[in-house]
């Protein structure tokens, strides 16, 4: 499970719009958001830089954790 740290992310549809971003690359990928936290982990076939390419498009700045 691969996993980010994003800065931004403060409320559902940050968490819908993370997920969905995600989700459009790889349909499968289980993602799980923790908002308190400001973690995304990733679970799929992407590599690490899809899935933060994915969510800088989204406008979240995104790091490795």
């Amino acid at each position: 499970m691969k996993q980010f740290k994003v800065g931004g992310m403060s409320c559902g549809h940050c968490v819908r719009a993370v997920t969905q971003a995600i989700q459009a690359l790889e349909q499968t990928a289980r993602v799980e958001v923790d908002l308190a936290a400001g973690l995304v982990r990733v679970e799929g076939s992407l590599d690490a830089s899809q899935i933060q390419a994915a969510i800088r498009e989204e406008g979240y700045e995104v790091a490795p954790a």
